[in-house]
């Protein structure tokens, strides 16, 4: 009886176990696992492909119109960046400032080290070079594609230009469509003028070296206030800046776009009744 008893709980224990599945068995990361550091939430890969699909269904949509569509599906201020995060310039006359793209991140974080101090020009010049290429990089430029909206957390309180004149029109050379930074940029004249969408908190004069490290590229961050995830869909205007999860973004397009066709046609029809002349922002 003793052994009947002992070989029933065996099967029974195996039985539940294998019941339980793969999950159940892999072991949960204990203190030294952790102690080495671990990203909690991971990066979805989706092709070129795919983004261009889902781009497709959010074409001319506004911040205005995808925040109903949020609103829709249940997610009611969800995604909405802090209003401080705003264009750096704007057109109201084609809304060339306006953007949808597909999230690439990086996440910028201030040095504990000492500045350079003095020293010579040539021994500053190879200290500042060495920043950039080890420690403060832009290691997420092969990353972006046609239709990336580059979007950079940046160390909150340093003076820094991580974003200038020069790197954000490489950026949009290889495709990025529009950039969101949660800190500054430098160079905005320029900026300006080349008519590189920017969406950022306020001019930052100094260089990356000495004040900020790039700590990670494609992983979650913190952007305006809200979580950004790689692959989340970016609406940016005159508003401010949306994020949509990707999971809900078809929703969200679907009814973004019912809400913005109906208002285009509204507003066309006041137009003609006060014999306004049409502009890009009611045409279909």
């Amino acid at each position: 009886m003793k052994i009947y008893i002992t070989g029933l709980a065996i099967v029974l224990l195996l039985t539940v176990f294998a019941a339980a599945g793969p999950a159940a068995q892999e072991k949960a990361p204990g203190a030294e696992d952790l102690r080495a550091g671990k990203n909690l939430l991971a990066t979805r890969v989706y092709s070129e492909v795919e983004d261009g699909k889902l781009l497709a269904l959010f074409k001319g949509l506004r911040v205005a119109d995808v925040t109903d569509g949020m609103d829709a599906v249940g997610l009611q201020n969800i995604g909405l960046m802090d209003p401080e995060i705003h264009s750096l310039w704007r057109d109201t006359e084609h809304f060339t400032h306006r953007f949808v793209g597909i999230a690439v991140t990086a996440r910028y974080v201030p040095t504990q080290d000492a500045p350079a101090g003095k020293m010579t020009v040539e021994a500053y010049d190879a200290w500042s070079a060495d920043w950039y290429e080890k420690r403060s990089t832009e290691a997420y430029l092969d990353l972006i594609r046609k239709g990336t909206a580059l979007v950079i957390e940046d160390a909150p309180d340093a003076d820094v230009g991580s974003i200038g004149s020069y790197n954000i029109l490489e950026w949009r050379g290889h495709g990025c469509v529009g950039v969101v930074t949660s800190a500054t940029a430098r160079d905005t004249d320029e900026i300006i003028t080349q008519r590189v969408p920017l969406y950022f908190r306020k001019p930052g004069r100094g260089i990356r070296p000495g004040r900020n490290e790039l700590e990670s590229v494609n992983r979650p961050i913190v952007c305006g206030g809200v979580l950004v995830m790689p692959g989340d869909v970016i609406v940016a205007d005159g508003d401010g800046v949306l994020v949509v999860p990707r999971a809900k973004a078809v929703a969200v397009a679907t009814y973004a776009r019912k809400i913005m066709d109906g208002d285009k046609a509204g507003r066309r029809d006041l137009y003609k009744a006060l014999k306004i002349k049409e502009d890009d922002s009611v045409k279909k």
